[in-house]
């Protein structure tokens, strides 16, 4: 468990911060961007979660998420290294992108079909996870951009576990919208 007396270090005084791993490197620094998206991400759901406590079931399940989002930031936060840490790092795990796939499956069964593409608007509590959603592809666009540095190792499990997680909060964003009855479509062209 992580202990936390001490919340300034003056570390970033100078622009730097620390991995789990004790290594200093710059706050501007490709991991620390996206272990920082999943940070933003969490927040937002966060904000959404202000609007969801009426549903408590998919309350609950967003409560999970921040969980599991919190397990992906130390696992972006902590690089694999010929060294092995004298810990076990915490992981993102296949089973947690397969229970966000049941999840989705579960939530999109209810929903009324889509004949267009979805505004994101409607009610706070979708409108919301919306914004957490469009954080949530920034992330996902900055580990992507951390994979292509050679040095750097993430596991497939953390990029799709945030792929996932976007679909999850789309489909959640529709079920806030009364089952996708409220949903705000995208006439094209309309304002023409």
């Amino acid at each position: 468990m992580v202990t936390l007396n001490r919340i300034y270090t003056r570390t970033g005084d100078k622009g730097l911060t620390r991995l789990s791993t004790g290594q200093p490197v710059s706050k501007a620094s490709l991991r620390v961007e996206a272990y920082g998206g999943v940070d933003e991400t969490n927040a937002f759901i966060g904000v959404a979660r202000q609007h969801t406590k009426a549903d408590v079931e998919l309350d609950a399940l967003l409560e999970r998420i921040q969980n599991d989002l919190f397990d992906l930031g130390a696992d972006l936060a902590t690089p694999e290294q010929n060294e092995k840490p004298a810990w076990e790092p915490l992981r993102i795990v296949d089973s947690q992108v397969e229970r966000l796939e049941r999840e989705i499956d579960a939530m999109n069964a209810r929903l009324s079909p889509l004949t267009s593409f979805v505004l994101p608007a409607g009610s706070p509590a979708s409108a919301a996870l919306h914004v957490a959603r469009t954080v949530c592809r920034r992330a996902e666009r900055k580990v992507v951009e951390l994979m292509g540095v050679e040095e750097e190792i993430v596991s497939d499990a953390a990029l799709k576990y945030l792929n996932r997680l976007s679909d999850l909060l789309f489909v959640a964003s529709r079920r806030a919208n009364d089952d996708g009855a409220a949903d705000v479509l995208w006439k094209p062209g309309a304002t023409r």
